[in-house]
């Protein structure tokens, strides 16, 4: 597939703009809006299912539906992110998970909706993501000149909203039930959509001419063709099977029953913190081979496995939680911003989408195996073993040299360039064929 430039006003903002330009105001305030609304969600669905009668298990499959939806499409809605640009998807699949969302409020407001008629609705949020979660990768590069900063802004914007949004809708479970969450989480698709259409970018009308089977093998093609993203997506796998996966319901499940819900509760929001702090670290650190500075952050997860796996002071267990938090959320500023400046821009939309839906699934997976895990060789052993792991796999990615010596790649402001791109797309865009040539 070719493209060309279109003639529409819309314009990048011009080589050495400050990094709160115009454009990444409004695209910060999506994202962090979005996630804001995110993270109201499960405490929405778990309220409305069952106050209404409906187990637990409703309330699982419901967010399965939503998570099925993603995984299977986000593919497609990397080669959707090619064809019809990010910026354009984006604000498609927010008005999409707009009537979604809306639906839900009605439903629960009227009382006790059917359960099909809760798993479609979610499902279709689920679809909505999936077409939108390709073009953050890509966007980002664009709007900021300086995408780690970018990143990390956007990191700790985000872990701030993911602490407030469940703790917004407790309060409004209480106020006005599970109906008024669902209109707060529709209203903020609302605004991310509104601040998506308002940046002011450069369009691409595609040429279209294969398949999008043909563009899922191209996209297979790019990926393979760099050894340090798929050798860190497939080490990524075994670590989302083996630690990610598990650690999530066995926090909640060890916490809960050694001390309270309460507890646990606070036990996120100390993590939460912990992402802030790694957030607020990546801003000051720009490491010369940041994925080897990542994982060396990464040692600090096996710390919050520990200290579940043995019954510490509280003290100690808030020191793991906040540890983890620090480690996770370094090593994801350091990915972000390698894949986003060492893969050119025409393959961005699609690697990326190949990225998230491998870790999902390998997310999903390891959740689902916990609880067999820990009934089969018990609790303490699984977590140990995780943090066996853990250091396992951080030892992997130093052992493989693709990955441990991946220098990042600066290059200066670039004038704006002849096809209309701005000085930081233009760079952007030699920085990812330079990276192509240095990585494969």
């Amino acid at each position: 597939m070719t493209a060309k430039r279109s003639t529409d006003p819309d314009i990048p903002a011009p080589a050495g703009t400050p990094l709160w330009n115009r454009n990444f105001r409004l695209f910060f305030l999506a994202r962090t809006v979005a996630r804001f609304g995110d993270g109201m969600v499960p405490v929405a669905l778990a309220a409305g299912l069952l106050d209404a009668g409906h187990g637990a298990s409703s309330v699982s499959f419901a967010l399965g539906a939503w998570m099925i939806c993603f995984a299977g499409f986000v593919l497609f809605g990397g080669v959707l992110a090619d064809r019809f640009t990010p910026r354009r998807m984006m604000v498609l699949a927010d008005v999409m998970r707009l009537f979604g969302t809306v639906g839900l409020a009605v439903v629960f407001a009227g009382g006790a909706p059917p359960l099909w008629l809760v798993y479609a609705l979610s499902a279709l949020n689920g679809l909505g993501a999936a077409l939108f979660q390709p073009g953050v990768a890509s966007m980002l590069p664009v709007l900021s000149p300086d995408v780690q900063r970018g990143n990390a802004v956007l990191r700790v914007a985000e872990s701030l909203a993911t602490m407030a949004g469940p703790a917004a809708a407790g309060a409004l479970a209480g106020f006005g039930g599970p109906g008024t969450i669902f209109a707060v989480n529709a209203a903020t698709f609302g605004i991310s959509g509104i601040c998506l259409f308002l940046v002011r970018m450069a369009t691409m009308r595609p040429v279209r001419g294969d398949s999008m089977l043909t563009e899922l093998v191209g996209g297979w093609r790019e990926f393979r063709a760099r050894s340090w993203l798929w050798g860190v997506i497939a080490v990524w796998s075994v670590y989302g099977v083996t630690v990610l996966g598990p650690m999530v319901p066995l926090e909640a499940v060890v916490v809960t029953e050694r001390h309270s819900s309460a507890m646990f509760g606070l036990m996120m929001t100390v993590q939460g913190a912990g992402s802030v702090a790694g957030g607020l670290l990546a801003l000051r650190l720009r490491p010369a081979r940041p994925l080897f500075a990542g994982t060396i952050a990464l040692f600090a997860v096996a710390v919050n496995l520990l200290v579940l796996a043995y019954d510490v002071p509280l003290a100690v267990l808030a020191a793991g939680f906040f540890a983890g938090g620090v480690a996770l959320a370094f090593w994801l500023v350091m990915w972000s911003t390698t894949v986003q400046t060492m893969i050119p821009p025409e393959a961005l939309n699609r690697l990326h989408a190949y990225d998230v839906a491998g870790s999902l699934i390998m997310l999903a997976v390891g959740r689902a195996l916990a609880g067999p895990a820990v009934e089969a060789i018990g609790m303490r052993e699984v977590l140990v073993g995780g943090a066996v792991v853990n250091v396992l796999v951080c030892g992997a990615l130093f052992a493989a040299r693709p990955i441990r010596e991946l220098r990042r790649v600066v290059r200066p402001q670039a004038p704006d360039g002849p096809d209309g791109l701005s000085g930081t797309a233009a760079r952007a865009a030699t920085e990812g064929e330079a990276a192509t040539e240095q990585t494969r």
